[in-house]
């Protein structure tokens, strides 16, 4: 679904991704996992089209999309969650959701996709009129993943889902991507919580500096000696 070759993307003079190539398959569950500043927000801004990158392209199912505007990249079909979240605090919860539909204009599959988004997450409904700003920050993801969701992506990417959250709401979060991504939706995670991001994903790129050093299934790299050493205590 999503084939990424040779990509680099830079910050002036700074190389922040060199050389990254990753493939997601359509319907996998596919994460990147390194510590901070290994490029993984920077590759999902690119995948995204928010960064443009310096060399290399993005195709998804075949097309590039590399170089596209944001919006056109929703259009052909992905929605990123961002790092931290980022919700219109000052909106609503359903605000929140209908901006998610955005550049959609079938007014009445989005009303339906919304009542799929109550069910999917029932405290968002329990919370529709209240300001996005004053959810708890679990509530706050499950807000963020909904307007994602609202957009009908095919490939939904999640940067850092678990940053800043509880362990009890980290596995209700887990449960709930999971769910997505059984429903058919592929997945790309970022994470730093790599427990999270082994259960969750059948294949990792693991992410230094910028390039990536290791790849493969996950059940593979679980027993890596250098994953356990650097990532899961030994």
């Amino acid at each position: 679904m999503l084939l990424i070759k040779d990509l680099c993307v830079r910050y002036g003079s700074v190389e922040a991704l060199r050389s990254i190539c990753a493939e997601v398959e359509q319907g996998s569950f596919v994460s990147f996992i390194g510590p901070n500043g290994a490029g993984k927000t920077t590759l999902m801004q690119t995948i995204s089209g928010l960064n443009k990158p310096f060399s290399g392209e993005i195709r998804l199912l075949g097309k590039r999309i590399d170089g596209l505007a944001p919006k056109h990249i929703v259009r052909a079909g992905i929605a990123q969650v961002p790092e931290e979240r980022r919700i219109f605090p000052y909106m609503t919860v359903l605000e929140n959701l209908n901006m998610g539909a955005f550049l959609r204009s079938d007014r009445k599959a989005v009303h339906q996709d919304l009542t799929r988004m109550f069910e999917l997450f029932p405290i968002l409904e329990q919370r529709s009129n209240q300001a996005g700003g004053t959810l708890s920050g679990g509530e706050q993801q499950m807000l963020a993943i909904a307007r994602a969701l609202m957009a009908m992506p095919r490939l939904l990417l999640l940067d850092e889902p678990s940053l800043g959250l509880a362990p009890l709401v980290i596995g209700e979060l887990a449960k709930m991507i999971r769910g997505i991504n059984q429903s058919g939706i592929t997945v790309v995670l970022v994470e730093q919580n790599i427990h999270m991001a082994f259960k969750l994903a059948q294949r990792c790129y693991v992410l230094e500096t910028g390039q990536v050093v290791l790849e493969g299934r996950t059940e593979e790299l679980v027993h890596n000696p250098e994953i356990r050493q650097a990532y899961l205590g030994g």
